[in-house]
């Protein structure tokens, strides 16, 4: 029986994982905010707090998991390229730091003008501070 490994060339052990072994890194649509209700309800609460490259709004949501959505204006950002680079690197910020923030919590990420000259790393560490100031980061271990 051949390997993935045997394809490849390459030994077993550094082969790419299998779908069955990989862990949920999507964003499905349970991940994401979509109704226009639900954005309405995040901006009328007063739960915000703002960073260098990105304005965090809060509000608690029905769903188990964290949720997101973003936002990049056209008034902010009058280039497509620069709307959809914007909305990019925010969307990886929110996937790779979802396990790390409360559990039913919808976020709205609106992205401000000096994202465009940062990388994902910074808008990480971003997103890390203002979710501390919001106080929905959970700390290692907690399970809220």
């Amino acid at each position: 029986m051949r390997t993935s490994g045997d394809v490849t060339g390459m030994p077993a052990e550094h082969a790419m994982p299998t779908a069955s072994s990989k862990v949920d890194q999507g964003f499905s649509r349970e991940r994401r905010i979509v109704r226009s209700a639900d954005y309405q309800r995040i901006f009328s609460g007063d739960r915000r707090n703002a960073g260098r490259y990105q304005v965090l709004w809060v509000a608690d949501g029905p769903s188990e998991v964290p949720r997101v959505g973003v936002v990049a204006s056209k008034r902010t950002f009058r280039r497509a390229v620069d709307r959809a680079r914007a909305k990019r690197l925010l969307r990886e910020a929110f996937r790779l730091n979802r396990d790390r923030l409360a559990r039913n919590t919808d976020c709205v990420l609106v992205a401000r003008r000096s994202i465009l000259d940062a990388n994902r790393g910074d808008v990480e560490r971003d997103l890390g501070t203002v979710a501390r100031r919001c106080r929905v980061l959970r700390e290692n271990g907690d399970t809220r």
